[in-house]
């Protein structure tokens, strides 16, 4: 598996953003969506990476977006149905947990879904050392909502 930079407006990776999108809507009300569509993800301050294996086939996709010179925001997490549970996400992460330690950040925070359907994301991001938080940023209280973060420690 390679991950590095890419454009969220590349076709392949557009449909699975597509696909993302029409999932956070089919789980959360419109006004609980978070989730960034193709241009969004191309704004100043977010930086995006997809993970590919080696035929160049994309697997999965996520995003680090500065809020502060200290604190950073997971985005856009998403692997390919077909490429789930083959530790996509898991690689994803560590790339934006190693990427948010190099820009000096002191804390990452993430927003996911408190359904069921988010249920693997909120494992996966508890195993990485994520616990809930209030909300932050721009966010405000949801049910539909669960906010994570978690402190970096430099050099780790």
């Amino acid at each position: 598996m390679r991950i590095s930079l890419d454009s969220p407006v590349r076709d392949d990776v557009g449909a699975l953003l597509d696909e993302h999108l029409a999932d956070m809507y089919a789980t959360s009300p419109p006004e609980s969506v978070h989730a960034l569509d193709h241009s969004a993800l191309l704004a100043p301050g977010i930086t995006f990476w997809t993970a590919r294996d080696d035929d160049g086939a994309l697997l999965g996709c996520g995003a680090l977006k500065e809020l502060s010179a200290e604190h950073g925001e997971i985005k856009s997490m998403r692997t390919a149905a077909s490429a789930r549970g083959g530790g996509v996400a898991s690689a994803v992460l560590g790339v934006l947990l190693e990427e948010a330690r190099a820009r000096g950040y002191g804390r990452v925070s993430l927003e996911t879904g408190s359904q069921d359907f988010f249920a693997p994301a909120r494992r996966l991001y508890a195993r990485r050392g994520f616990t809930e938080c209030g909300p932050f940023g721009v966010y405000v209280l949801d049910p539909f909502s669960v906010f994570m973060t978690m402190e970096l420690a430099p050099g780790l």
